[in-house]
């Protein structure tokens, strides 16, 4: 090579002739979508003006659309703050009857048998929300304001479980996953169908099970001048 430069000069160039020669194509510049392709539209709306109100006037639907980490953490802080607080209610009692201070005496009937401290409150709790029954820690006769409260807490934890296990079933029924087992083509074309131009891709579903009444339908932009 070096003996080719100094016969003809600077200017010699090398010229590959291997035909198996790749040439890498122009990298396309990623274009922001209109619409994803597992359906979802890629706008926001903006500056309407009392969404947050408008969000939490249906708490319900607001909660299912949320994101499954923020569902789980919603889950598990309502139910814990509950736990404790409710298991805090039965402390109190037992702290304002002076049952604490009876704990081990036989001859005494506190509201809660068994129990002696804030711990022993909370595992009482426990207990009756979740329907386990150990049979150690239970209400007595002597204790009005434990029956009303346990008649609270039985109401209390219905509506809770009816609204948190109904929205985590609702939102794992859906089937927003179902689009990832459906394929787009990559490109699409325009071709003359019946004397016609006609937009056309093709559409995939991965899986064998057949989608009943499936619907397909299409946005598109073009620029309007006024």
């Amino acid at each position: 090579m070096a003996a080719l430069r100094r016969k003809f000069g600077e200017d010699y160039q090398v010229v590959n002739t291997n035909r198996a020669a790749t040439f890498s194509a122009p990298v396309k510049k990623k274009r922001q979508r209109f619409v994803e392709k597992n359906g979802r539209c890629n706008v926001q709306h903006g500056n309407l003006g009392g969404e947050t109100s408008r969000y939490l006037s249906d708490l319900f639907t607001t909660l299912v659309d949320l994101k499954w980490r923020w569902n789980l953490l919603i889950f598990i802080l309502t139910y814990t703050i509950a736990w404790l607080v409710m298991a805090s209610m039965w402390w109190i009692i037992a702290y304002i009857r002076g049952d604490l201070n009876h704990g081990h005496d036989s001859s005494y009937t506190p509201c809660v048998a068994n129990v002696y401290n804030f711990p022993s409150a909370f595992l009482f709790f426990i207990e009756t929300e979740a329907t386990i029954g150990y049979g150690y820690r239970y209400i007595t006769e002597k204790c009005p304001e434990g029956i009303i409260l346990f008649l609270f807490q039985s109401l209390l934890g219905s509506i809770v479980d009816a609204f948190l296990i109904g929205c985590m079933f609702i939102k794992m029924s859906q089937p927003k996953k179902r689009a990832e087992t459906l394929m787009f083509s990559q490109d699409a074309v325009i071709s003359q169908r019946d004397g016609k131009l006609c937009l056309m891709f093709r559409v995939g579903n991965l899986r064998n099970s057949h989608m009943v009444s499936a619907q397909i339908r299409c946005k598109l932009i073009k620029r309007w001048s006024a």
